[in-house]
Order: C-alpha cells, then sequence, then structure tokens
C-alpha cells in the first residue's frame, strides 16, 4: 500500500538550512531542527469534516505529522485531553474566562506522552534500537514506557533529586536508570558523552526534530476545541519549552491552511518559578539567547532547566505573539496548587501552579485584562509530586474527635 507523507524539508532554526526528509537527524550547529510540511498538499487532504470523523486522539492529525498516513504509530490511547471551564478558580485569580487544558488525563500521567510517542514512533521507524535521555521530572517515564511499548532499549539520566515517582516509574518500565549528583544539564551532558561508547540514540528535548511534532498537537487540539478560534492568552510552564513552540508551531501551520477564524493568535505567556528562570532573565534583559540559570532549585521540577537549547525558539514565539516570559514566587507555588484543586477538582502540578500564580499577578498588575480568554496548560497530575504534597492529615482515634473537629 502506497502512503501520502507531507513533510516537505527538514530546517535549522538557528540559520534556515534545509534537510530532505526520511533520514535520521539531531542538531545542526548545536541548535534544533524544524519539521515542515506542504500545508497547500495537507490543506487539500485533510478538511475539517474528515478531521470531525476522526477517533479523539492525537493522531487524528496524522496530515500534519511526520507520518501522514503511515500507520505504524507506537501509543498507548493518547486521547483528546478536556478543556475544562474554571470558574471559581477565574473567579480567585480575577478572570472572567479560564480554562485549563487537562494534560494529566495522558497515559503516563503528563503532556510528555505527545512528545515521546511521535518520538519514539520515529525512532523505531528508523531503526534505532537504543534511547537515552537526560529528565529532571516526567520525560523519563513517558520515554521507558513507549521504549517498552516499542521493545526498544531506554538507559535515563536524572538528577537523584528527581521526584521519586518519576525515579520509579521510569525503573519499573524497564529503563536502566542512572542518578546524577548533579541537574539535568549535567546529565545530558553523560547522554552525549556515551553516545559514542554505546551506541544510543539521544532523545533529549529538542536534539530530535520529532518531539517537538507530538507536542503541538496540544495547539492543534486547543483550536479545534475552541473551534478554531484561538483564546487570547495562554499560560505554559516552561522548562525545555518544547510545548510552547510546538503550539507557536502548530497556530501557524493551521493559519497557513486558512483554518482559524482569525489571524490574531493568542499572546504565549511563558512562565517559570523564581527558583530557575533563565528564560524569564533573557526575556527581561531583552536577549534572544539565555544565559545559564545558576544554583537551581524549585518544587516544579519540570521547570528545573538551568540551560535549554531551543532558548531563542521560546523567546521569539513569545515576542512574536506580543507575550511575555515571567517568573512567579517559588513560595507561592504550594499555595496556588492547593487553591486550584480545591477550586476546580483538577489534579494540578507545581509547574501549572506557577502559571495560575503568573496570570492572578498579571491581573493584579493590569498586564492581563480580566474580560480576556485564558487558556492555562496543566502539564502533569499532582499524584507524580509527593514530595510537593506537605499538607499534615489529622490523626484521630475516636468518632468524638472527628464529630468535634467537624463541628469546628
Amino acid at each position: 500500500m502506497t502512503h501520502e507523507h507531507y513533510v516537505s524539508h527538514l530546517e535549522s532554526a538557528i540559520d534556515g538550512t534545509r534537510f530532505e526528509p526520511g533520514q535520521v537527524y539531531t542538531l545542526h550547529k548545536d541548535r534544533p531542527l524544524w519539521v515542515k510540511y506542504d500545508l497547500e498538499r495537507v490543506a487539500g487532504a485533510l478538511s475539517k469534516d474528515t478531521l470531525a470523523d476522526r477517533d479523539p486522539t492525537m493522531w487524528r492529525y496524522r496530515e500534519l505529522s511526520p507520518l501522514g498516513t503511515e500507520t505504524c504509530e507506537v501509543t498507548l490511547g493518547e486521547g483528546m485531553t478536556p478543556l475544562l471551564d474554571c470558574p471559581e478558580l477565574g473567579r480567585k485569580i480575577g478572570l472572567e474566562q479560564l480554562w485549563i487544558k487537562d494534560e494529566s488525563q495522558l497515559p503516563t500521567g503528563s503532556f510528555k506522552s505527545r512528545g515521546m510517542a511521535m518520538a519514539v514512533t520515529m525512532a523505531k521507524k528508523f531503526g534505532i534500537e537504543c534511547l537515552a535521555l537526560p529528565t529532571a521530572g516526567n520525560a523519563g517515564g513517558a520515554a521507558a514506557a513507549y521504549a517498552a511499548r516499542a521493545g526498544l532499549k531506554c538507559v535515563v539520566f536524572m538528577p537523584k533529586d528527581t521526584p521519586i515517582v518519576n525515579q520509579l516509574e521510569a525503573k519499573w518500565y524497564g529503563a536502566e536508570v542512572y542518578l546524577i549528583d548533579g541537574l539535568i544539564n549535567d546529565c545530558g551532558r553523560l547522554v552525549k558523552e556515551g553516545q559514542s561508547k554505546f551506541d544510543w540514540f539521544d532523545l533529549s528535548t529538542l536534539k530530535e526534530p520529532y518531539r517537538i511534532e507530538g507536542k503541538k498537537t496540544m495547539g492543534l487540539e486547543l483550536a479545534e476545541q475552541l473551534d478554531w478560534r484561538l483564546p487570547d492568552s495562554i499560560f505554559y510552564p516552561t522548562g525545555g519549552g518544547t510545548g510552547l513552540i510546538g503550539m507557536w508551531k502548530a497556530f501557524q501551520e493551521l493559519n497557513g491552511m486558512g483554518w482559524l477564524d482569525s489571524d490574531v493568535f493568542p499572546k504565549m505567556i511563558s512562565v517559570q518559578s523564581t527558583g530557575c528562570c533563565p528564560i524569564a532573565r533573557a526575556y527581561e534583559q531583552e536577549e534572544r539567547f539565555a544565559k545559564p540559570f545558576e544554583n537551581a532549585q524549585t518544587l516544579a521540577s519540570g521547570l528545573r532547566v538551568p540551560v535549554a537549547v531551543g532558548d531563542f525558539m521560546i523567546l521569539d514565539a513569545v515576542r512574536e505573539s506580543g507575550g511575555a516570559a515571567v517568573a512567579y514566587d517559588e513560595n507561592g507555588l504550594r499555595y496556588w496548587q492547593r487553591e486550584a484543586m480545591v477550586s476546580e477538582g483538577i489534579a494540578l502540578c507545581p509547574e501549572a501552579a506557577a502559571c495560575v500564580g503568573a496570570a492572578q499577578k498579571m491581573v493584579e498588575t493590569g498586564q492581563l485584562d480580566p474580560n480576556e480568554r485564558v487558556v492555562i496548560f496543566n502539564t502533569g497530575a499532582v499524584q507524580k509530586y509527593v514530595e510537593a504534597m506537605e499538607i499534615g492529615l489529622p490523626d484521630f482515634e475516636s468518632w468524638e474527635q472527628v464529630e468535634a473537629d467537624l463541628n469546628g
């Protein structure tokens, strides 16, 4: 059977150099590659009506993926994640129209399922047998899960203080897990050093071109769920930044196909913690490239990325959209995490809590209009962050004690 593919070429994000599709690529001049599509052909092959008849999974957008019509995906059933109206939380932070897109409902409990499903699919397609990556949180478990699904080997390096659930899930999915006394960039250095010795493929954030193609489905879904009218602002927790970059890419592609009801794009708000905020600092200093962040420490493990290979891509998207890169106070993460959970019943991760706090602060300072349509991305489930959940539970020995407590 003949399959249709719609990738026109790959392109260096740093200087525009073009590469032919269908080959294994990593970086060019130590910077990422974009996957580019023939959008006229995609628009001719796919319609909104056709899309509406497809299964509600991330693979419904296959013409805008490197697979085209080829059905070889490595999948755990990545369904479309819900876009949840949050009126009570919106009231607390001063917004009339607030939604949370809840990525915690994906197979591995975080948005990493999207990127790893696509990256592992392409690795298997190209005959790669062993994957290696650094992780500060959810990426390691997701990579291990999809590698297991694909029958590939997986080696994971993570800081020794990575949340325990992330450590255990990677190991239980069969990966070789190594805990390192350092940060994610130190782990990344070990992955790079081991390539020639152990013949593994580096699956680090943006060091291959396909994780972003999985992550961009967040933007494609969001557009579809809002009937092709994008929100005014998107708050996105930013570590390596693949999701933010991917969504911005998705919006450009949809616009190029003529699918959007307006050519006004959302303001992309990149959110970090004051415990690790190289992107926010570079934005404030009007720099295109971010300097490494020293002594990075944050409860939101996914934000603890002192050096991002796609830093300029994040900052370009933020500025092109008229958005901002902000750092929210590390000390406020637990507060907004619990406020959101109590208000809406959503299993909010600390990274998303930074977005809630940042939105509240921007409303308070007049940087965000209370009437804007705002979407916050919850990138993972709170259950994966047991270290962040330090609320003590009362220890009662009798019903009388419980009754007395309930009566105040």
